[in-house]
């Protein structure tokens, strides 16, 4: 049983190992920091807040993890990542919206 444990972790982490694993591990993590930004910006505050660098992240990790998941033809991450980069791009849209009007902000 441990044989077949450590064969599929080879054939998973080891065997498959590529130039779009590297991508997809990159997207991973540039996604993931999204929440380090939002977390360190609401400590440094005192409250839950939303930066707007946790959009950027959310786009750039989320436009990554798409191009991924195309390429790994999963029609689930496909879904979902597309419909999260229209979310990411509406929200960005009413900041700069916002800002246009009320340059203070």
């Amino acid at each position: 049983m441990l044989d077949q444990l450590f064969a599929w972790l080879n054939h998973v982490f080891v065997a498959r190992f590529d130039g779009w694993v590297v991508l997809g591990f990159a997207a991973q993590f540039l996604f993931m920091m999204r929440f380090v930004v939002q977390w360190i910006a609401s400590e440094r505050v005192g409250r839950s807040i939303v930066p707007i660098a946790f959009w950027f992240f959310s786009l750039g990790g989320g436009s990554l993890l798409l191009i991924y998941s195309i390429r790994q033809q999963d029609p689930v991450f496909i879904a979902g990542q597309g419909l999260g980069l229209l979310i990411y791009f509406r929200n960005l849209w009413l900041i700069f919206r916002e800002k246009r009007r009320d340059p203070a902000l």
